[in-house]
């Protein structure tokens, strides 16, 4: 049960990493987002961020993040250095 729990993590955590540009990215990365929220580990100021950029493949939602002064946890979770 774990391991099926972890590999479920490990591959939300690849889709909410896909890259900007590639076709149903937006939706991609919101569909892991939603993932991550059901499990507490985002904040709605940040899922709400994701939907809004589900339809904007190269719309980067971690910059919109920042800007909105939201979800520091979330950006130094996942890493982001912009």
């Amino acid at each position: 049960m774990a391991d099926e729990i972890d590999a479920e993590v490990a591959e939300n955590w690849a889709l909410v990493n896909t890259p900007l540009g590639d076709h149903w990215s937006g939706r991609t990365r919101y569909a892991a987002a939603m993932f991550f929220y059901k499990r507490g580990e985002m904040p709605a100021e940040v899922l709400e961020v994701y939907r809004i950029c589900s339809r904007l493949d190269h719309q980067d939602p971690l910059s919109i993040i920042r800007d909105r002064g939201a979800g520091k946890d979330w950006l130094k979770r996942i890493g982001f250095q912009g």
